[in-house]
């Protein structure tokens, strides 16, 4: 019951932090809930805290540009177990990737017209 209760609050203040973030800097929260149920969780807080149309646009749209440099580590952490890599250096390679593709996208996208 302690776990339950451990991890329903740190998925709050996960939750919390995004919404915070998403609430002042919408790319920026975008970037925190890329994964769906974060994202519409936020999404939700957002509208009901705000009712901005142009904010709640601004971060579902970013936040489907943050989803795609995310993508790619889901390939490759199942690649490197398959190579018989250890699971804890599998995943820091997969988070590493995914930090440089999240940076070449807040580099290259606004060059490319897309807003975030």
């Amino acid at each position: 019951m302690l776990q339950l209760l451990v991890k329903a609050a740190i998925s709050g203040i996960v939750v919390a932090v995004a919404s915070e973030v998403a609430r002042r800097w919408p790319g920026w929260g975008a970037l925190i809930v890329s994964l769906p149920l974060v994202s519409v969780l936020t999404m939700i807080w957002l509208w009901h805290e705000t009712q901005d149309r142009a904010r709640l646009e601004a971060h579902a749209g970013a936040t489907f540009w943050f989803v795609l440099p995310s993508l790619p580590m889901f390939l490759l952490i199942p690649l490197l177990l398959r190579q018989g890599m250890a699971f804890w250096l599998a995943l820091a390679l997969g988070c590493v990737l995914t930090m440089v593709l999240y940076s070449a996208m807040v580099w290259i996208g606004p060059k490319l017209g897309v807003r975030l």
